[in-house]
């Protein structure tokens, strides 16, 4: 193993502008679309939103429109935030001061005085936008490009591979894994590239016959083609490419939102289960990213063309519209953890425990974001080559 820290300086360096036009596209249809979903809700509700921002820091450009919304592009294009009437900040911590000296008019107008029912439906109304985005992407994609599958049939099986200690052979066809339907080989894939080292029953048809087989998928580290390493669970198999057993079907909308839906879904089975293997010690946290990465590796398939970029777009709503579920606060999971206590309790935390709140909160997400920043550095200044 060499290390080549100028080499690597001067090929992120070199490829920069490459990657801050798609990292910039990719984030603000992501970010917009999150913070609609609060804005619409919001507005709704009949609250009144002061500002929607995309990004944050000095203003760059913005408008107001006819109901006092102030709509801007700020300096700093790595997130957003939309401010209700009565917050703050742009973490929508409400200003308690201003707010008790609200008259009657103003209170229905602001968000920390509005039943929590409502509160906590401006708050998730972000995660879910995200994850209906990223259903429209997917189905949107299969309407236009089509989805091409291949049949879940075996090609060839390496020697001393899992697959070969399990008993399959050339030509078999599986049916099922662990009870569940397989439909195409990329079906196999998944269900196995998350279940290194578990034991799987897997079902085949050799000869027109069922067959049953015991494998348990192996743990490998692979290079995509930007040299991206990822760690995966693997049997050891290759598919058929006969002519057929490849299909490419194109989905009128009904079938593209379905599978768009199953799209959706599984990202986020994905993701939990990475986050799960990270705490277990299953999966190394090096794989854990932030802005850096993201630039890095928009620019990567932003070369692959259009469709990747924005399959990309998707996956990225999905992990962002998740992330944000976390029962962290400052993030949309807290508050609606705090939401959750108040209707419990029949009222709200007190004053002192929302803040203490609030400052572990940004502690959380300071140090996920460093960490992740340490691994986007060691990523690009640190690869083996």
């Amino acid at each position: 193993m060499s290390t080549d820290i100028m080499g690597s300086v001067s090929a992120f360096g070199g490829g920069l502008t490459g990657y801050i036009v798609p990292f910039l596209f990719v984030l603000t249809i992501v970010v917009f679309f999150h913070e609609l979903g609060h804005f619409l809700v919001a507005r709704w509700c009949g609250i009144k939103v002061l500002a929607f921002s995309i990004g944050f820091g000095p203003e760059i450009v913005g408008f107001n429109d006819r109901y006092g919304t102030r709509w801007k592009i700020a300096a700093v294009p790595l997130g957003g935030y939309v401010k209700f009437f009565g917050d703050d900040n742009a973490g929508s911590v409400p200003d308690r001061e201003a707010a008790a000296q609200m008259t009657e008019e103003e209170k229905r107008d602001s968000f920390v005085y509005q039943p929590v029912g409502s509160r906590a439906a401006v708050v998730a109304a972000g995660p879910i936008a995200n994850f209906l985005l990223a259903i429209a992407i997917f189905s949107g994609i299969f309407m236009v490009v089509g989805k091409q599958t291949t049949t879940a049939r075996v090609d060839t099986v390496q020697a001393n591979s899992a697959a070969q200690r399990a008993g399959f052979q050339p030509g078999d066809l599986v049916l099922s894994i662990n009870g569940q339907t397989i439909e195409s080989f990329s079906d196999m894939q998944r269900i196995v590239s998350v279940n290194a080292g578990e034991p799987l029953e897997v079902t085949v048809e050799r000869g027109g016959v069922p067959v049953t087989l015991k494998a348990v998928p192996e743990l490998r580290e692979f290079k995509d083609n930007f040299g991206n390493v990822n760690r995966l669970g693997v049997l050891g198999i290759s598919r058929s490419m006969a002519p057929g057993d490849i299909k490419t079907e194109k989905a009128g909308p009904l079938k593209a939102v379905l599978w768009g839906a199953q799209e959706t879904w599984f990202v986020v089975g994905r993701t939990l289960s990475y986050i799960g293997g990270v705490f277990s010690g299953r999966e190394s946290a090096d794989q854990l990213g932030g802005p850096i990465r993201i630039a890095q590796v928009s620019g990567q398939v932003a070369t692959a063309g259009f469709t990747a970029l924005m399959n990309l777009a998707a996956v990225l709503s999905v992990s962002i519209g998740l992330l944000n579920l976390f029962p962290i606060p400052l993030l949309d999971g807290g508050h609606l953890l705090f939401y959750g206590i108040e209707a419990v309790r029949g009222k709200p935390l007190s004053e002192r425990a929302q803040e203490v709140g609030f400052r572990v909160g940004l502690a959380i997400v300071v140090m996920l974001m460093i960490f992740a920043t340490f691994n986007d550095l060691s990523h690009i200044f640190l690869g083996s080559s």
